[in-house]
């Protein structure tokens, strides 16, 4: 028998059964070699002569180690660990239990061998991890430039007739592949991609069962595994495929979970592959003496559990494990709440309450401040490890807790589904289940003070609020959980959010955060310079995270979708794995959206929610060239809105780059062409600094489109700087070429220009200024003196560049502002309290959430289109091949540029109008109007008007891309448009006209005026 495990594969599939695997190493030089070893001893001296033929002959002969080990090593080696074991022997008589250690060890660039004493089944966590070091130095690689292949066995015999212990032998060689780049072709035929010494030695069953994982692995996401039955024996063979690189320390943690089933492996192999794939092979038996379940029980439980372990397979838990103190599931599930309890946690207490009581939080100075007197106290009260402490204290309320956990999201597959979950998952002690409050007051009983119960609180908050996991989905490539957001306190999160996604990878952790049922925005990669830095990210994740969301649903007013947010935290040992942890990312939270619709692939999970949800990814910071990926995966799992699931595909997919059309900039230079505009500007004269570079999206396009006097661009290479104004013609070079100012030829600056990159030190500045530190003088650069001019344009750089403790520094000695005007086009570059501030100075100032508008106005027509034609239409008008671009295509972009252009003329027109009305600071009034329309549209979404078809034809047929309606008719559009989109298109479009034309604070006469030219046309067409 053999079962089968992938990605898209949780049912066990039959497969062909074989102990055939790998010819025998036979070494027929041991005599020859024997002989030569007895002279090597002889000399050596250390050994009476009488003892050394009986020690060789039970090296070689009795003890059974595998031939592989004496081809490998020379005659000096070997009689050493002769040597070596025979001390152990005598050094055993004098220890007190008698036992013998023995830890033998070469390497070389080429390989390594380790042996080592070994008893069946005993994890030694206090003793040397070898197979920790192997997994480190050998196995965690990610390419085939320097990829090794490990063999293991055990020894058939004992150390000697008197000590009963047998040794384990691993031998490590580097890969020597038959193609070492392989083409795509190539990389899908084992015989051209496996190391030479392994298409030596496997047989054609081994061939054949590993191309045929290989094939799986390549085609999917995650582990593949198959259990195979050794015939006449107890002994069973499990081999797991995956991608090299994604996971870590994989060999070392199957061996602790087999450990814990009391099971050993015999032998073991792992193979690596050109193509990127490592197939892991193990030969496992039950522990001699063992009460342990039949092995029938035990190997389909680590066959199960192999894939929580292939997700996480080490956490700051694992000695929990090592020790019997907690199971995987259990261990795992811990780890999980320590990361909840890190991020929400509610430890700011009665005071923090109190205190936004008192201050008036109208006042953006108190928000600010009040906003970091939090984050202080969080940091301060309960640190990563203080957590994790309190965890580590009591094994025992973990494990009630995820009984608690499991009661509600295990289902047996094989009981009926009208009984209540089992727990037959894995080996629980036998016992009732508590209740919450239950659980609760045993946690209240058995921690000894209030930070320990509020730690276990937490856990206990985590389990009533997941409405749906992937956690018992037999192959997964991360832990994905869908929480009900409501355990988040009002007093710090105020507007509520409508869904929520918590991921946990070996390699990050993220979050998936959203307003709207419907709902859009970017998925964003946050690296970590350093520790100091990462720390930092990590306690301002979530919050990040909903603060970005917040600004995308005030950014997305004019379109259907609501405001979403992305984040995937990198963790600090793995800031190169970007596009690994996207991948898990993205798949892992498709296991929540597809629940087990492949049956028989995946299985069906516990849903709480109970309603189908569809989520809308973009590209962000990190992810831009992630998308083609997560839409063809999409596609590959099975899901219906694969062509809509991303935008900023590429244009072969369907997509609109919005770098290739500078979508985003044609919103935010609206802003920079209405302020010249009013204020009878000429654009030409101008000077503007800006952060983002020539490299970037927005950055480089507002290069291109501009024609002021740029007199300082910043971007992740450095500062580039000129006061009479940087060479246009240069920097357009670096912008259609998308290079970093670190490429400008700085010959072409002027007597007073200079470029400072971040590993540069002690510059001397024109000025006559020390530059002490490139990276710090590039991070500050903003608030450089220097940094004046008419414009200040960001288009890149970190949330909360400038707040209220450094906004200060925008201003000059005598207290005027260095910039006259601010078009915050990267999201969240100023606080709150930063913008009011410059605004009270006399700066004019247009926020992100209304100039930064037109990238997602782009993606919203972009899904349009992906959900209005079928697949066959789709590929043939809107996806660009081989050179050859639609002229639905070409159109289609022309008419989002208008829309785009359109959108951000009414929100400035009604923005400067209302301000000029009120007086009141344009970035309250940008937030004015975001809710306003946002509250509009709700209400018009379910109110009678959406329920007259008729007018619903004559609203939805203006508020469509008329070329779209040409080609596929509206009645072609509703048909293919699930209604809750086109219901979103309604009202959002009447709410968003409504408020730019009539402002926040209308008549009460003035709705009935604006919808009475609809109602007119809708008179003449009947």
């Amino acid at each position: 028998m053999a079962a089968m495990l992938n990605t898209t594969s949780g049912a066990p599939s039959q497969a062909s059964s074989s102990h055939s695997d790998y010819s025998a190493n036979i070494y027929d030089g041991k005599q020859e070699q024997m002989l030569r070893v007895s002279t090597v001893l002889e000399k050596m001296g250390f050994m009476p002569k009488e003892l050394i033929q009986s020690e060789i002959t039970w090296f070689y002969n009795n003890l059974g180690i595998d031939d592989m080990y004496f081809m490998l090593e020379n005659d000096e080696t070997i009689a050493n660990h002769i040597l070596a074991l025979y001390g152990a022997q005598i050094s055993s008589f004098t220890n007190a239990d008698g036992r013998l250690e023995i830890n033998l060890e070469k390497e070389n660039e080429d390989g390594a061998v380790f042996i080592h004493t070994s008893r069946p089944g005993i994890s030694q966590p206090g003793g040397p991890q070898h197979e920790r070091n192997i997994d480190a130095k050998y196995l965690d690689i990610s390419t085939a430039a320097k990829a090794y292949r490990m063999e293991s066995y055990r020894s058939r015999g004992t150390v000697s007739e008197k000590v009963k212990t047998q040794l384990r032998c691993y031998f490590i060689t580097r890969c020597n592949f038959a193609h070492a780049d392989p083409t795509p072709e190539q990389s899908r035929d084992i015989k051209l991609v496996s190391d030479k010494t392994f298409l030596g030695k496997a047989t054609a069953n081994t061939l054949d069962v590993y191309q045929r994982i290989m094939t799986h692995v390549l085609d999917r996401s995650g582990p593949v595994m198959e259990l195979h039955e050794i015939p006449n024996s107890r002994e069973r063979r499990i081999i797991i495929g995956y991608r090299q690189g994604s996971t870590q320390s994989f060999l070392s943690a199957m061996s602790d979970l087999y450990h814990y089933y009391e099971l050993f492996s015999t032998r073991k192999y792992v193979e690596q592959f050109s193509n990127g794939v490592t197939i892991m092979s193990l030969y496992l038996s039950p522990v001699s003496g063992s009460m342990a379940p039949p092995i029938e029980h035990t190997i389909n439980q680590v066959l199960k559990e192999a894939s929580l372990i292939y997700c996480l397979p080490t956490t700051p838990l694992q000695n929990l494990f090592q020790t019997n103190q907690l199971s995987v599931q259990e261990t795992v599930y811990g780890y999980v709440g320590w990361i909840f309890a890190q991020h929400f946690l509610n430890r700011l207490g009665n005071e923090y309450a109190s205190l936004v009581g008192v201050l008036n939080m109208q006042d953006s100075l108190h928000v600010e401040v009040l906003d970091k007197i939090k984050k202080r106290l969080r940091i301060d009260t309960f640190t990563r490890e203080y957590i994790l402490d309190i965890l580590l204290r009591y094994p025992e309320l973990i494990k009630l807790l995820y009984v608690n956990f499991a009661m509600v999201h295990y289902v047996n597959p094989a009981a009926n589904a009208s009984l209540r979950p089992t727990l037959s998952y894995q080996r629980l002690q036998a016992g009732k289940a508590l209740t919450d409050d239950e659980l609760l007051e045993k946690i209240r009983r058995t921690t000894s003070n209030s930070h320990e119960f509020m730690v276990f609180q937490s856990l206990l908050t985590f389990n009533k609020h997941v409405l749906k996991t992937n956690f018992y989905q037999p192959t997964k490539v991360a832990l994905s959980f869908r929480l009900k957001p409501t355990f988040l306190p009002g007093i710090e999160y105020p507007t509520p959010l409508y869904g929520m996604v918590l991921v946990v990878g070996s390699e990050f952790r993220g979050f998936h955060l959203r307003f709207r049922d419907v709902a859009r925005g970017g998925i964003r990669v946050i690296r970590s310079r350093n520790k100091e830095a990462y720390s930092i990210n990590l306690r301002s994740l979530f919050d990040e995270n909903y603060a970005l969301a917040a600004t995308q649903q005030r950014k997305n007013k004019d379109i259907p979708e609501g405001g979403s947010k992305g984040t995937i935290l990198l963790d600090f040992n793995h800031q190169d794995k970007s596009r690994i942890a996207f991948e898990k990312y993205v798949d892992s939270t498709l296991d929540l959206l597809l629940d087990g619709q492949t049956p028989g692939i995946k299985e069906k999970i516990v849903d709480l929610h109970g309603q189908t949800e569809i989520l809308f990814f973009g590209p962000d910071e990190g992810t831009a060239e992630f998308m083609d990926w997560a839409s063809q995966h999409a596609r590959a799992r099975g899901a219906s809105f694969w062509k809509a699931f991303t935008t900023g595909k590429s244009q072969s997919l369907g997509g609109i780059p919005h770098d290739t059309f500078g979508m985003t900039t044609r919103s935010v230079h609206q802003y920079v062409l209405g302020i010249l505009r009013k204020l009878g500007l000429d654009e030409s004269t101008v000077t503007k600094v800006q952060t983002g570079g020539p490299d970037g999206d927005l950055g480089s396009n507002e290069i291109k489109i501009s024609k002021d006097k740029t007199v300082a661009v910043v971007d992740g290479s450095g500062v580039l700087y000129d006061p009479v104004g940087i060479d246009r013609a240069e920097l357009a070079r670096l912008a259609n070429a998308r290079l970093m100012i670190s490429h400008f030829d700085t010959a072409k600056l002027g007597s007073q220009g200079f470029r400072v990159l971040v590993d540069e030190y002690k510059v001397k500045l024109p000025q006559g200024i020390t530059v002490p530190d490139g990276f710090s003088f590039r991070n500050e650069f903003h608030l450089n003196t220097l940094s004046a001019a008419d414009f200040f344009v960001p288009c890149g750089g970190r949330p909360e560049s400038v707040g209220v403790s450094n906004v200060g520094k925008l201003f000059d000695k005598d207290g005027n502002p260095r910039f006259k005007y601010v078009v915050e086009g990267a999201n969240l570059f100023f606080t709150q309290e930063a913008r009011l501030r410059l605004e009270k100075a006399g700066v004019v100032v247009f926020k992100d959430a209304s100039a930064n508008k037109g990238g997602v106005t782009s993606s919203s027509m972009e899904v349009l289109a992906a959900l209005a034609f079928d697949d066959e239409r789709f590929d043939k008008m809107m996806t660009v091949k081989d050179g050859n671009t639609p002229q639905f295509y070409l159109d289609y972009v022309k008419e989002v540029h208008h829309i785009i252009e359109r959108n951000a003329e009414l929100e400035f027109e009604c923005l400067w109008r209302e301000h000029k009305r009120t007086g009141k600071a344009r970035s309250l009034l940008s937030d004015d109007l975001s809710v306003a329309i946002v509250k509009l549209n709700e209400e018009l979404q379910n109110t009678s008007l959406w329920d007259d078809v008729a007018l619903r034809q004559v609203i939805l047929t203006e508020a469509l891309p008329k070329l779209l309606i040409d080609t596929l008719t509206l009645e072609g559009i509703l048909e293919r448009v699930p209604e809750a989109y086109t219901r979103a298109i309604f009202g959002a479009y009447l709410a968003s006209r409504f408020v730019y034309k009539y402002g926040t604070e209308p008549s009460h006469f003035a709705f009935f005026e604006f919808m009475t030219p609809y109602f007119q046309k809708l008179s003449e067409l009947q």
